[in-house]
């Protein structure tokens, strides 16, 4: 019913800079929380930024001050601006939304993308 597609990831060098989208599509009323994880290798998954449906924001303070989430409600999208990356940010990034299904009902669902790589390196 709902999908999360990803883009904008890909290989730059260390201060470099990248913006990363996702678009969520199908069925659904509205999305509550939005956000970015990622997983670099031999680690656990973790939170980078978060969004509020009116716009308050939650940082990893490891990016802080460094990246930049931001969304836009009409097109059910999400941006995460990433500047002076680091090797360290090396790592697949997935979006993530909390989804209000209906209406007329609070059921809600949390969906995915497939997540897109970021590679910092000279």
């Amino acid at each position: 019913q709902v999908q999360l597609v990803e883009s904008g990831g890909g290989l730059v060098q260390p201060g470099g800079s990248l913006r990363l989208s996702c678009a969520a599509s199908g069925r659904f009323f509205s999305i509550n929380n939005m956000g970015w994880y990622r997983q670099a290798p031999g680690k656990q998954r973790e939170l980078v930024a978060t969004i509020t449906s009116v716009g308050t924001t939650n940082y990893a303070d490891s990016v802080k001050g460094r990246f930049t989430v931001s969304r836009d409600n009409a097109k059910n999208m999400v941006y995460l601006q990433m500047n002076s990356l680091k090797p360290e940010d090396t790592a697949v990034y997935y979006c993530h939304a909390d989804i209000r299904l209906y209406n007329y009902a609070a059921a809600t669902i949390n969906s995915w993308g497939q997540g897109t790589q970021v590679t910092v390196s000279s």
